[in-house]
């Protein structure tokens, strides 16, 4: 896909740009937070199994629980919270970043969290609880990548 200037840009910053042209669509955050509830309703089941004390993010305010795995050089998250909007930021982190690889993670800057508006919109500990899970999708990608 071409960004403007002719470069090319990476499937995790295409599903970024695309991202932030879905939420200029609502007019208000009340529009938003539904969106993003709604979001997160719909994350996949996510197995008892995982829900485990090394599974959890640590900095978040909510219960949550994320795993990666790595398939075909793509890396693919599994997450969950016991809350509503955090479950709502998990569908967005997915969408961005699952399904990706390595090293197109590390070259995609979180530029949604200021493009939408995060920062002034989320609570401090849900703020905190965002920064924690990008810093481990990051984790997970910089040591698929030195594994590799």
């Amino acid at each position: 896909m071409a960004r403007p200037g002719g470069a090319m840009t990476n499937e995790a910053q295409a599903a970024q740009d695309e991202l932030v042209e879905e939420f200029q669509f609502f007019d208000d955050w009340m529009d938003r937070y539904q969106y993003l509830i709604d979001m997160g309703r719909k994350l996949p089941e996510f197995p008892e199994s995982d829900r485990t004390d090394a599974n959890k993010i640590r900095g978040c305010q909510s219960q949550v629980w994320f795993v990666a795995s790595e398939h075909d050089g793509r890396l693919e998250f599994q997450a969950i919270s016991d809350a509503a909007i955090v479950s709502g930021l998990i569908a967005l982190l997915l969408r961005i970043y699952s399904g990706r690889r390595p090293q197109d993670i590390l070259d995609t800057p979180p530029t949604f969290v200021t493009a939408l508006e995060l920062e002034q919109h989320l609570s401090p500990t849900r703020s905190n609880g965002l920064s924690s899970m990008l810093k481990a999708i990051r984790t997970f990608a910089t040591e698929a990548l030195e594994a590799a």
